[in-house]
């Protein structure tokens, strides 16, 4: 079977840097920070008092107030990624909608809303009460069928699961749908919502966490020697990609290409990354293998690189085993430096900034970053501070979850097709 050409002709997002992706790249591209001091409730008894939220979010502003009572805040950003997105790509009118899917990744799902029930009924004498919406606001694959409720797609529709890695397995599964003819496009992405009590206490318990409360500002690191955990980040994320004939034939604006995924297990453990990366060397290659491409053609990695002590340095070293001597022609950067890290949106939020930096040529940097790590090749380029500008013909998107679940997404510059 000859497989299809995958092309990315729309993207949509809202996040810790902005509401939507011209603002959202202009902050990554001018290296600013989205952490800030919680907002969603009082953390003051908590080891961590801050993180990444979506700035000044009022969902009265995207949805009607009955509407939006009905959808947890993971779900709410999921429809505004897509919205933008699919306005983006300009599909609706254009395409047979009984062949597009929705193919959404999101880690937890609705935990404010699981907290926020359960809280009630214990807190609401011997009758249990829980609100008619309890169980769709919560559930993880809820976000997809509203996306496809919205716009009336019809085509394969589910949500994925792996952590971390979600959102990028979503991505990875959308490009199979639409390559093997499954589909003629897919709205495919993730969001996450979890700034809420259970996702700090129960992170800061494993001691994954930033606990630098006097550094908020700074506190995500990735590879500085004193980086000290991770800072939680939420929102969404969304890209439609789409068959390269049809996309074409109906004038579509053409991001880039998705050339292939790979994907893996550590079969390690239940939190922590193998030390030696044997799980991300495997998914790097496999997606390279899967794109027919050597490491020699990749020119940007977007890193997992989520600042904690112990997660950083497997995935260099993993870089390090599967890119040999090119490893020190790359340009390799982590925005959770700016996003924080969010879960399962982070995947389809650094494919973003992957497919917007082949369309720019400039590298988002890596902040905060305040000393060396001697654990880390000096010789490697981490795009610390400042953005830099340069030709980028392919970018590939590392992500990682607990469990042990591993996937990479390869994009490829559109000059290069035509």
């Amino acid at each position: 079977m000859e497989l299809k050409r995958v092309v990315v002709t729309g993207i949509g997002t809202i996040n810790p840097l902005g509401h939507n992706l011209k603002e959202t790249w202009e902050n990554a591209v001018n290296g600013v920070s989205g952490s800030d001091l919680i907002t969603h409730f009082d953390a003051s008894k908590f080891k961590t008092q801050f993180a990444c939220e979506v700035k000044n979010y009022d969902a009265n502003n995207y949805f009607d107030r009955k509407e939006a009572r009905k959808m947890d805040l993971f779900a709410q950003f999921a429809l505004i990624a897509a919205k933008e997105a699919v306005e983006n790509s300009n599909i609706v009118d254009n395409v047979d909608k009984d062949e597009v899917g929705v193919i959404w990744g999101s880690g937890i799902g609705g935990l404010t809303t699981l907290y926020d029930e359960v809280m009630g009924y214990a807190e609401g004498g011997q009758i249990p009460r829980f609100n008619p919406f309890f169980v769709p606001k919560m559930i993880g694959d809820m976000a997809a069928g509203l996306i496809s409720m919205k716009y009336g797609f019809r085509g394969p529709n589910f949500g994925t699961v792996s952590a971390c890695a979600s959102s990028t397995n979503a991505l990875i599964e959308a490009f199979n749908y639409v390559r093997f003819g499954k589909a003629t496009a897919v709205v495919t992405g993730g969001s996450e919502a979890t700034i809420d009590q259970p996702g700090i206490g129960g992170f800061n318990s494993m001691q994954a966490l930033s606990t630098n409360n006097a550094e908020y500002k700074t506190a995500s690191r990735p590879f500085c020697k004193t980086r000290d955990g991770f800072v939680m980040g939420e929102g969404g994320a969304s890209i439609v990609l789409e068959e390269y004939e049809h996309a074409v034939k109906r004038g579509a604006t053409i991001y880039a290409e998705m050339v292939g995924g790979g994907a893996s297990a550590d079969a390690y453990h239940i939190t922590a990354t193998h030390p030696e990366g044997e799980g991300a060397m495997l998914c790097m290659q496999r997606a390279l293998r899967d794109a027919q491409m050597k490491p020699e053609d990749i020119d940007y990695i977007n890193v997992h690189g989520t600042s904690t002590p112990v997660g950083d340095i497997p995935e260099l070293k993993a870089i390090g085993k599967v890119f040999g001597e090119h490893a020190y022609n790359l340009n390799i950067s982590s925005t959770k430096s700016m996003t924080g890290h969010m879960l399962g949106a982070a995947g389809a939020m650094e494919a973003t900034f992957c497919i917007m930096a082949l369309r720019d040529g400039i590298v988002p940097p890596t902040i905060n970053h305040r000393e060396w790590d001697p654990q880390i090749d000096e010789k490697l380029n981490l795009t610390l501070h400042k953005a830099q500008k340069r030709e980028i013909k392919a970018a590939l998107s590392n992500t990682f979850g607990f469990g042990g679940h591993n996937a990479s997404v390869i994009f490829k510059k559109i000059s290069w097709m035509l």
